[in-house]
């Protein structure tokens, strides 16, 4: 199965399991009586929307690069990523409003039974955000690691809600203090501007592989390790690596022997590229720059 098909695999995987608690939160959430639990209802529905947005994004990133995009279509896993981080902030901003509104109106204890609910749904989030996140690292997926993010935000609403709920449960019947009522409904504020938070963190990573930021020494390393280390290269003065969808491009400029021929130095080229993806193989291309080597050049 490739990186694509198990991205894939992972979306639809929560995609329906967020439909089936979505609906049983917000029924649970209605009959109970606790905005917190109709909260993170909202939440999982976004969820459902986020994984189809990702699906898609995949989907498209997938596509062979053509006459009109020379460079692919991995930008489009990108997209999905921001517009999953986008989903997060706007489910941030419409939880936060409508708690405030919650507490500000009078209304009645939540029904003890909703814990049970809110339990469950957690350790089912929390596993599944794990394990989708597991396969963004190990796929490089920006928009499968920002759907687990999704998840996770989830998990937090819910117990968020726990604690809200068990507040307001302990408060109102067993001390009998008035004003207890909407512990539920602030603990759905304090779980939007987590959730708010996560959104923020995730647009960021997106917005860099959108803007082509270098990534970090962990990618970077073993890709100048393997340039080095073939025979014949001198020294590697420029490497650029650009993430595109879930896999890199690189171009590097690699210094050899000036006395060479045209043909050596093509070979040796050659040689660079089958090295590099070896070491890495989420490098889909390699474009090498042969240059003389100058022992006053600054190379490393």
């Amino acid at each position: 199965m490739t990186d694509t098909q198990r991205g894939i695999r992972a979306a639809q995987t929560g995609m329906l399991i967020n439909a089936g608690l979505a609906a049983i939160k917000l029924a649970a959430g209605i009959i109970g009586n606790t905005y917190a639990l109709v909260a993170d209802a909202v939440e999982s529905g976004a969820d459902v929307f986020a994984s189809l947005l990702v699906w898609g994004g995949l989907a498209v990133a997938a596509q062979p690069a053509d006459a009109d995009h020379p460079y692919g279509h991995g930008k489009a896993e990108a997209l999905a990523a921001s517009a999953v981080s986008l989903m997060l902030l706007g489910a941030a901003i419409g939880i936060a409003f409508e708690a405030i509104r919650e507490i500000r109106t009078p209304h009645s204890v939540p029904a003890p039974w909703t814990l049970a609910v809110l339990v469950g749904v957690m350790i089912v989030k929390w596993v599944l955000s794990k394990r989708v996140h597991a396969v963004g690292d190990e796929t490089g997926s920006t928009a499968v690691k920002a759907d687990a993010q999704h998840h996770l935000s989830d998990a937090i609403t819910s117990a968020a809600a726990f604690i809200g709920i068990s507040l307001a449960l302990v408060g109102s019947r067993f001390f009998g203090a008035k004003g207890w009522e909407s512990a539920d409904d602030w603990a759905a504020l304090v779980a939007s501007l987590v959730i708010g938070f996560n959104g923020l963190s995730m647009l960021r990573a997106a917005t860099h592989d959108l803007m082509d930021r270098m990534p970090g020494d962990d990618v970077v390393a073993p890709i100048r390790r393997a340039a080095l280390d073939v025979p014949g290269v001198r020294a590697i003065e420029k490497v650029h690596v650009r993430k595109s969808g879930m896999t890199y491009r690189v171009t590097l400029h690699v210094q050899a022997e000036g006395s060479q021929s045209l043909e050596e130095a093509h070979i040796i080229s050659g040689c660079v590229k089958t090295a590099i993806r070896a070491a890495s193989p989420h490098v889909e291309s390699v474009l090498v720059h042969m240059e003389p080597y100058q022992e006053s050049a600054d190379a490393t």
